[in-house]
């Protein structure tokens, strides 16, 4: 079996500068990758890349095997790959109901479309409520629910979410794992670009550190997360430095 997404060598720039140099890597399928960076790592470009919404000026992205590098984005999403952006970003005046349809816009059939839905309400019953409900009226929290719902809609096989942490709660942040993690069980793979180390290694299989456009760390989640460089940077301490003082 090919791996699923595949990045070789690529190149992104804006004008003349380069924001992503030879970044290679490659996410399993079935399984949760994460790419950790901070403001200004490239992890924006690194999706944009993806989904040709800024084209890489050298190297390959290959899917499933395919070659998929200058392929427009709605040939990317029909591949199977689906993003859930940062911020969130729904359409405020539009209903709940609606959001969650502009998500399966490819797909014609009602009845798959009513099935769609239904498999979003199994995820997150609090959206079956409010249905007719207008999104900008919901809680940030509540929005990054219909958001990632809103993803779903288009049966992916890769979900690209990015910064699902952003601006929520410790509550709604925990929430939100837990349901990634649980749509992986379901058999999507999952693309998590991520500031909150912790969070997202504590849930991924492996991951990328990406530093001023370059890969600066990869490995086994659960390595990185015991990397004394990984937590120096992302999670603001030295756990033996702690240990030393607690000593």
């Amino acid at each position: 079996m090919p791996p699923g997404l595949v990045l070789e060598a690529i190149y992104t720039a804006y004008d003349r500068a380069d924001v992503l140099s030879g970044v290679s890597l490659e996410v399993e399928p079935g399984k949760i990758t994460c790419i950790l960076g901070s403001n200004g790592a490239g992890k924006s470009t690194l999706i944009r890349s993806i989904l040709s919404l800024t084209a890489p000026r050298s190297g390959r992205i290959l899917y499933d095997g395919a070659d998929i590098t200058t392929l427009p984005t709605h040939q990317i999403v029909r591949c199977g790959i689906a993003c859930i952006p940062e911020g969130r970003k729904v359409f405020p005046k539009m209903t709940v109901r609606d959001n969650l349809l502009v998500g399966g816009y490819q797909e014609s059939e009602r009845q798959v479309l009513e099935g769609r839905l239904e498999d979003v309400f199994r995820v997150f019953p609090q959206l079956r409520d409010r249905t007719g409900q207008l999104a900008g009226t919901m809680s940030g929290g509540e929005q990054a629910m219909l958001s990632i719902g809103r993803g779903l809609m288009a049966a992916p096989k890769l979900l690209i979410i990015d910064e699902p942490s952003l601006g929520l709660s410790p509550l709604y942040v925990k929430a939100n794992f837990s349901v990634i993690r649980a749509i992986n069980e379901q058999g999507v793979t999952v693309l998590l670009v991520e500031q909150n180390a912790k969070a997202a290694l504590s849930i991924a299989d492996r991951g990328y550190v990406l530093e001023t456009g370059r890969i600066l760390l990869q490995g086994p989640a659960e390595d990185l997360l015991s990397n004394k460089d990984v937590q120096r940077a992302y999670l603001g301490r030295d756990l033996d430095s702690e240990m030393e003082l607690k000593l």
